[in-house]
């Protein structure tokens, strides 16, 4: 009799610790990041069919933006948080019109004792490009 209630004492004990360290999910939501914005397209428009290095002018870019062309995803270099360059290939540029330029930072990871937290991926706003 005596082990059964001290075996509910140490059951009560122990629920009561866990309550009291206030063990529960901590994990918070991502929060908004950082938008980028482009001011600047360089060069502006280029000839159909002829692969080419893009520089995107602009601010707040993280050190792992990339550039989207016609909404695909472009091999990215960072050069600084005002400025990207994208090798763009001939395929891309296959045909006159008009190309869609953005630029995305992604999300990031949350850090802390639960993961909780981190960013959102942002998105620019779009700026035209013109193939000649």
């Amino acid at each position: 009799m005596n082990t059964l209630r001290t075996s509910k004492g140490i059951l009560l004990l122990m629920l009561a610790l866990t309550v009291a360290c206030g063990y529960s999910s901590k994990a918070t939501a991502p929060v908004a990041g950082v938008m980028p914005a482009i001011t600047q397209l360089a060069p502006a428009s280029t000839n159909a069919g002829a692969a080419f290095v893009l520089t995107v002018n602009g601010s707040n870019f993280s050190s792992n933006a990339v550039v989207n062309f016609n909404g695909a995803a472009q091999t990215t270099t960072f050069v600084s948080a005002s400025q990207l360059t994208a090798s763009i290939p001939a395929m891309a540029v296959s045909a006159a019109g008009t190309a869609v330029v953005s630029v995305t930072n992604p999300a990031t990871a949350g850090t802390g004792m639960y993961g909780s937290g981190g960013t959102m991926p942002e998105t620019s706003a779009s700026m035209n490009f013109t193939i000649n």
